[in-house]
């Protein structure tokens, strides 16, 4: 019989709404007016470019094209995003969105963000 006792590792961050440890990740190149500052920490990346993790961004208006989908959690903060041709959604601290791989549209930070996300 073949043993499946393959213990496996499982990332954890604790409270990530109060993390201050956060890489510098510069500024956001989707950025569409003022310079946005980005930093972040990775909860796992794949090979593939799929990653989870926590991101933080100043405020300011951004413009998205996306090429992957995205799962957003928001831990603080807020911001509205207007997908093409529809209408604006404001998030704040405790709002979930996903957004499919297609998803174009532009956000508009309000205050410095910071959100969980997973990428795939």
């Amino acid at each position: 019989m073949p043993e499946n006792n393959i213990a496996l590792q499982a990332a954890l961050i604790q409270d990530a709404a109060s993390i201050t440890e956060l890489d510098d990740w510069g500024p956001c190149p989707e950025a569409s007016g003022v310079r946005m500052n980005t930093a972040g920490r990775y909860l796992w990346k794949d090979e593939d470019g799929s990653e989870a993790g926590i991101w933080e961004c100043t405020p300011g208006p951004s413009r998205w094209v996306l090429e992957t989908n995205e799962f957003v959690h928001i831990l603080s903060g807020s911001m509205t995003i207007t997908p093409d041709g529809g209408e604006p959604q404001f998030l704040g601290p405790g709002d979930t969105v996903f957004m499919p791989r297609g998803w174009s549209g532009n956000w508009e930070l309000h205050e410095t963000l910071r959100k969980l996300y997973v990428i795939f």
